[in-house]
């Protein structure tokens, strides 16, 4: 007896789709409400990436860690986050049998980048140049944790992904991952001018003075 195909577009997709742009919303409101009204362009994309960024892993990310310790997994447990996880485990399985790859990828996701965006977004709002640092450290962070994400498993020949249906290749496996390849760089692109740029003045000053 076969089974039927599952559909590809489901009520779980919309309210997991809902939530994710519910969280860029609230990002965005965030930006509008605590950035000067004259901070650089950079700056309020920046605010918002981070914050939305902060919410996934602590919301999203964090419900995922707790129903995977411990004993738990997603495929067995119940409520709305594992009923999301599960959608998301039909492209990926591995997030529904609590890898320990992903599942320890994730534990410094949510305990460590999670309290990081927030710091940042905090120097951010105080226009604290020391957050490119930190800008830095965080993007090579979340690259890294991509990379060691996929990297194994296509080594091994993606056993574990579904790529038959386009809203799970194009939009779980694609595009919820790629825009945490681009816009990390993308910020790094911006602190490095920022970082270089600083450094420059003073080894100019430093000569100027030398002179």
């Amino acid at each position: 007896m076969s089974t039927a195909p599952r559909p590809i577009f489901t009520e779980t997709s919309a309210y997991s789709l809902a939530g994710v742009l519910a969280v860029g919303l609230v990002a965005y409101t965030g930006s509008k409400l605590l950035l000067p009204k004259n901070s650089r362009w950079q700056d309020r994309y920046t605010f918002i990436w981070l914050a939305f960024d902060a919410m996934i892993h602590f919301s999203f990310e964090g419900s995922f860690l707790y129903l995977s310790t411990f004993g738990r997994q997603v495929n067995t447990s119940t409520g709305p986050f594992a009923e999301l996880w599960r959608e998301y485990a039909a492209a990926d399985f591995r997030w529904g049998f609590s890898d320990p790859t992903v599942v320890s990828l994730e534990i410094l996701t949510v305990l460590g980048a999670g309290p990081l965006c927030c710091y940042i977004l905090k120097q951010l709002v105080n226009d604290d140049p020391a957050r490119h640092y930190w800008i830095v450290v965080l993007s090579t962070a979340e690259l890294y944790g991509g990379w060691m994400t996929f990297c194994p498993e296509w080594l091994t020949g993606s056993p574990n992904l579904d790529t038959s249906n386009p809203l799970y290749l194009w939009v779980y496996l694609f595009f919820m991952n790629i825009i945490w390849v681009i816009i990390p760089f993308g910020l790094m692109y911006d602190s490095y001018k920022s970082i270089a740029g600083s450094l420059r003045k003073v080894q100019a000053t430093s000569k100027v003075k030398k002179q």
